[in-house]
């Protein structure tokens, strides 16, 4: 009986000890909860409502039903800013999951300096999106950037890259390309979890290195391609900085690097027309749950997870 008792005290010290414990959690994650709703929840709030009004940022706002949406049918810059937005995604992001699987499977082979190496690679993955890379990669490739300089020594005449439009946005994609790193990091990772002993049996079988890559490396490390796509995808799709600072905040030349984040930049903070341009806000979060909803659809079809 007395054991019974002291167990039926512990329980009732226990349950009365919940509450107090509940309190304390709580005022812990009293600063986490008032971030959420004054820095996130209550913009995207916010930026929803203002959607459907006309707002200048120094009158209030005035209700316009769909208008912001309805624009955007005849907007021309709108529409060349999701072509130049798709054309950057649709070829930067898989150059870069390319670039960082191959970096990835030569660091997997086990070289000296592994430590070095991984942390070089990754580094571009910290800087890529930084003002003052978009300002080097503007002086890189600049009329009498290093581009020029090198090309010069070869005896070829080079261009101002960034200044025409015909390779205004291949810097820009080339930039992307470069922030390798974060991707090759969890490709690495991958491969590492891949049993040597499936390479073995394959080369027991006769399977040189290509068909190894096909049919064992590329079908285990689908899951990680597929996160890899999906969030280097959503990256693309926000990218701001780079074309911002390369074009001086135009877009230019002749809207071949107009991003459609710079160009909803331009509409809210240029053109004081931040009703539209909160519309813009969330057709981008449209686009970008589209694109990922159609990334789940058809991963069905080739992402291979060994159950």
């Amino acid at each position: 009986m007395s054991a019974l008792g002291e167990l039926h005290r512990l329980r009732s010290s226990r349950s009365g000890a919940k509450p107090r414990d509940n309190k304390a959690a709580f005022v812990f994650l009293l600063p986490w909860f008032a971030g959420l709703v004054l820095i996130t929840a209550g913009p995207i709030a916010a930026s929803f409502v203002l959607g459907f009004t006309d707002y200048n940022l120094i009158q209030p706002p005035e209700f316009n039903g769909v208008d912001n949406w309805t624009r955007m049918v005849g907007d021309e810059r709108l529409h060349g800013a999701l072509a130049v937005t798709f054309k950057y995604v649709f070829i930067s992001v898989p150059l870069q999951l390319a670039a960082a699987l191959a970096l990835a499977m030569l660091l997997d082979r086990g070289l000296r300096g592994l430590a070095f190496y991984r942390s070089a690679f990754y580094l571009p993955s910290l800087l890529g999106s930084s003002v003052a890379i978009a300002v080097l990669w503007r002086q890189i490739f600049g009329a009498d950037g290093l581009i020029n300089q090198a090309l010069a020594l070869i005896g070829v005449e080079g261009r101002g890259w960034i200044s025409d439009p015909d390779t205004a946005l291949g810097t820009l994609i080339v930039l992307n390309v470069w922030t390798f790193g974060a991707p090759m990091i969890i490709f690495l990772a991958g491969l590492r979890q891949i049993p040597v002993m499936y390479y073995e049996a394959a080369q027991v079988d006769g399977a040189g290195k290509w068909t190894q890559f096909r049919r064992i490396t590329l079908p285990l490390l689908s899951p990680i391609i597929f996160f890899n796509l999906v969030l280097q995808i959503i990256h693309a799709f926000q990218s701001f900085t780079q074309a911002f600072v390369v074009s001086g905040g135009s877009g230019g030349p002749s809207d071949s690097t107009l991003f459609y984040t710079l160009y909803l930049y331009q509409r809210g903070f240029n053109n004081f027309d931040m009703g539209y341009a909160s519309a813009l806000a969330w057709l981008l979060l449209l686009i970008i749950a589209a694109f990922t909803a159609v990334n789940f659809w058809a991963a069905k079809r080739w992402v291979f997870y060994d159950d």
